[in-house]
């Protein structure tokens, strides 16, 4: 349920309280109130959860582009090692 229904559902809910004799009435209204409340605490916690997810999902990119970026950096490290290492080597047995 969307906030628009779920305001016009409230709404419309309140509207029939407010038929109810007194002491109905005053308690009825106040759970109300508590459930918009809860429903607006609640709509504010999900939408801090999407943007923790959403900055968590940006940082797991960062990190796989800087493992991939070490990985073929160490790659290129071992080529140039092992060239070396070669090299070394030819110009032992001269």
């Amino acid at each position: 349920m969307n906030d628009q229904d779920f305001n016009a559902r409230l709404t419309d809910l309140l509207d029939q309280i407010e038929h109810l004799p007194e002491p109905e009435r005053d308690r009825l209204r106040r759970l109300a109130e508590e459930t918009r409340t809860r429903r607006d605490r609640m709509s504010k916690t999900v939408a801090h959860l999407q943007e923790s997810l959403d900055y968590l999902r940006l940082n797991v990119k960062y990190l796989v582009f800087d493992l991939e970026a070490t990985r073929r950096e160490n790659q290129y490290l071992r080529q140039l090692l092992r060239e070396g290492a070669h090299g070394d080597e030819r110009e032992g047995a001269d």
